[in-house]
This record gives structure tokens, C-alpha cells and sequence, in this order.
């Protein structure tokens, strides 16, 4: 069987090579400017130099788009083409070097990462070569080593965001597939707990209402004996129903810090937490919980934060969460979320207080009673 992390790497290496990739085709264009550069420090009179590199640079928009578009197929031959154009244009303008420093970058996204390092070694080596055959020794010997430095420096850092493109692919397969199994795991535990708890009820309730339509007509008082009975067991389960539903509609704070982590991580957030070793009760902890839910929430939509810090502790018998941010701060308007983690707050005991001072980040501080506390943690 395929485990979770090789389906992972093998879905998300075709997805690596588009995430950075296409995000902005037209600032990497800004780089063509030094196609021309050389052309200034040239002796008047080049109009050859100036049409061949219009002519290059012309050829080279159509590969340059091609290979940027998401649905780009076959687009392996396009860093050797972009290398051609540059050489076809070096014995006119020693600006086409700039070509093989685009052609380093493809390379790094179309081929496998040692293919990529072979192949844009190649590819400056035969532009150090025709560097010699075209202009003097110590030229030659500069330009070469200047587009090497370039090129290796395009193309090292093509390779990093490439690795980390796969990696947060990988990450968000790998969350998709954590939420889907703890979602399947729930399922299967609410279908046995409602069999467990219905069960038995539902027989029970059968039973007596079939006994009780048999003795409707023989004995009267029986039957409303067995109807009172099935009313009692019927209002029983109901109970029993509306507790589960609770138990199930409640997360635990560990849970929840636990989904906070990945959905932060997944955001470039660093979550920090240090939590007291106390035991709290079921009310105070869905209401912790869901405090924890909304503040991340609200991070991860309006603070621009990098870094949020959670820390449970008992100060003089109280329970206090705080919730701190990083980010941008500023006024706060209590929307539906907050006013819900409020009321919910309210009525086990307890209260919020926001502090956002203007790019001083955001905290929270949730405050519980004593009552909230069932005892040392095990």
C-alpha cells in the first residue's frame, strides 16, 4: 500500500514546478535591460548590435511566456531554445549572455534538480567557448566568469523555491489528508456512539408500543402504563441525544491548538504555546477552544502576523488564556465571531478582554472562574 507520504511527493512533484513559477512572468522581464547595457559602452555606430538584440529579445518573449503559462506542455526544449538565442546573439552584442542566465532559471524548473545543474553547465561552458572565439582573452575570461556567477546564482536559488514549492505541496496534501482521515475517524465513532445510545432505546420504545397496542382494547390502564413508560424512555434518549450532540459539536483545547498549528503553518505563521498542566471542565474547555478557533481565524484573515503565542495559566484560582499576535494590530470591531466567543464565554462565568494598539499586534485574554477548573491534569 502507498503511504501518505509518498502519495504526497508523488502528487505534489508535478505541482512544485507551478506555484512560484507563474506568480510574475512580467517582473522577470525587467532583467532584459541588460541585454542593452553592453551596448552603451560600445563605440557609436553598432545599429547592427541594437537590431540583432530587438530581433533576440523579440524571439525570446513568445519562449518566455510559453513556459510561464500553467498549462504549458512540453516545455523541456524551451530553456536549450532560449540558450540558442542568446548565442546567436553573442557574436553581435555580449549582452546575450542575459539569455543563459534565463535559460540557467528554466532549467531549474524543467528538468530534475542534477539534470538542471549538468545541463546549465553545458550551457555556459559552450557560452565561455564562444566568448573566446569573439573578443580578447582577459574579455573573454570576465564575461565567462560573470555569467557563470550569475547563472549558478539564478539557478541555486530557482532550485530553493522549487524544493520549497514541493515542500508546501507536500504540507498541503498531507493536511488535506490528515482532515479527511480525523474526518472519517469522527464519522465512524458518531455512528457507533448513536448505535450505542439509540440502540437499545429504540428497541425498548418498539417493544412497549407494540405491547401497548395489543392491550389498548383488553386493559386500558396497562396500555397507558406502557405508553407512560414509552413517553419516559422516549424523553430519556432524547437527552441522552442532546448531550452527545454536545460532546460532539465540542473540541478539546489540545485538538484545537493541534488545527491551529497546521492551518498557521500552512500560512507561514509560527505557533508558540505553553499551556499549565490543570484538568478543566467540559464547558470551559469547548468555550477555550472555540476562543483558540476564532482568535487564529482572525490572524490568518486581517493581522499579517508571523509569529502568535498561546499560553494557558491559573493565576489566583482563575483560569486565563492569552492569545498574542504579531501583527499589524489596530482597531478591532467585534464581529460576529468575537460577539459569539463572548456570549459563549458569558455563560460559563467568564469574560474577554482585547488589547490592539496600533502595530503593537493583538491579544486576547480570556478569563474563566474558578469553577471552571476540575483538577490537576494526569
Amino acid at each position: 500500500m502507498e503511504t501518505l507520504p509518498t502519495r504526497a511527493r508523488s502528487n505534489a512533484s508535478g505541482h512544485a514546478g507551478r506555484v512560484d513559477l507563474h506568480d510574475s512572468p512580467w517582473v522577470t522581464l525587467v532583467y532584459l535591460v541588460f541585454v542593452f547595457v553592453p551596448l552603451f559602452f560600445s563605440p557609436l555606430g553598432k545599429e547592427k548590435a541594437v537590431l540583432a538584440s530587438l530581433v533576440a529579445v523579440a524571439g525570446f518573449l513568445p519562449m518566455h511566456f510559453r513556459f510561464h503559462r500553467r498549462d504549458a506542455a512540453g516545455r523541456a526544449w524551451l530553456p536549450l531554445a532560449v540558450a540558442l538565442v542568446g548565442y546567436a546573439l553573442l557574436p553581435f552584442n555580449p549582452g546575450g549572455n542575459t539569455f543563459l542566465v534565463y535559460a540557467a532559471a528554466m532549467s531549474g524548473w524543467a528538468y530534475p534538480a542534477r539534470r538542471a545543474v549538468v545541463i546549465a553547465a553545458l550551457l555556459l561552458a559552450l557560452l565561455a567557448l564562444q566568448f573566446w572565439f569573439v573578443m580578447p582573452a582577459g574579455y573573454a575570461l570576465g564575461w565567462s566568469l560573470m555569467s557563470a556567477l550569475l547563472a549558478s546564482m539564478v539557478l541555486a536559488g530557482t532550485l530553493f523555491a522549487r524544493d520549497k514549492a514541493r515542500r508546501d505541496a507536500e504540507l498541503r496534501l498531507t493536511q488535506d489528508e490528515v482532515g479527511r482521515l480525523a474526518a472519517l475517524a469522527e464519522r465512524e465513532r458518531i455512528g457507533r456512539d448513536l448505535h450505542d445510545l439509540l440502540g437499545h432505546t429504540l428497541s425498548v420504545i418498539a417493544l412497549k408500543s407494540e405491547l401497548a397496542g395489543r392491550l389498548v382494547e383488553r386493559d386500558a390502564a396497562a396500555a397507558r402504563t406502557q405508553i407512560a413508560e414509552v413517553e419516559s424512555v422516549a424523553r430519556q434518549a432524547l437527552a441522552q441525544v442532546r448531550e452527545a450532540v454536545v460532546g460532539i459539536r465540542a473540541a478539546g483545547l489540545q485538538a484545537e491548538l493541534a488545527a491551529a498549528r497546521l492551518a498557521l503553518l500552512s500560512a507561514d505563521v509560527r505557533l508558540d504555546q505553553r499551556l499549565a498542566p490543570v484538568a478543566l471542565a467540559p464547558a470551559a474547555e469547548s468555550a477555550l477552544a472555540m476562543a483558540v478557533r476564532e482568535a487564529v481565524t482572525n490572524v490568518l484573515r486581517h493581522a499579517g502576523a508571523s509569529r502568535v503565542e498561546v499560553e494557558l495559566s491559573v493565576v489566583d484560582g482563575e483560569v486565563r488564556l492569552a492569545i498574542s499576535d504579531d501583527g499589524r494590530g489596530g482597531a478591532v470591531r467585534p464581529g460576529n465571531g468575537l460577539s459569539g466567543m463572548q456570549e459563549r464565554l458569558a455563560e460559563a462565568g467568564g469574560r474577554l478582554e482585547i488589547d490592539s494598539p496600533p502595530g503593537g499586534g493583538t491579544r486576547l485574554l480570556v478569563r474563566l472562574p474558578r469553577t471552571a477548573i476540575e483538577g490537576p491534569a494526569p
